[in-house]
């Protein structure tokens, strides 16, 4: 009966630390989920302002002035345009 109380006994220590061990992991992780949530919010939050920034840097309006301005680019007169139709695709068998 002795042998069968300290059998019954180391399991329920057992059974106790491996509870303790186990909600101890499950808080780790979701300590480690909510880290992730967050940045992933943040990640969010950067590539909505990067769309932003890129709309802007790539306005018609803005790329023309630099052209004109920087470069000294500009509009052909027409007589200088020439319209080069596109070829039709070739069928290949």
């Amino acid at each position: 009966m002795v042998r069968l109380n300290l059998a019954l006994l180391a399991i329920l220590i057992g059974c106790a630390l491996a509870l303790v061990t186990s909600q101890h992991q499950a808080r780790k992780l979701y300590v480690e989920l909510q880290k992730e949530q967050e940045l992933a919010k943040q990640l969010d939050v950067e590539w909505g302002q990067l769309q932003l920034e890129q709309g802007t840097w790539a306005m018609h309006g803005r790329v023309e002035k630099i052209a004109v301005e920087q470069l000294n680019m500009r509009v052909p007169p027409p007589s200088r345009i020439q319209v080069v139709p596109a070829a039709a695709p070739e069928a290949n068998p």
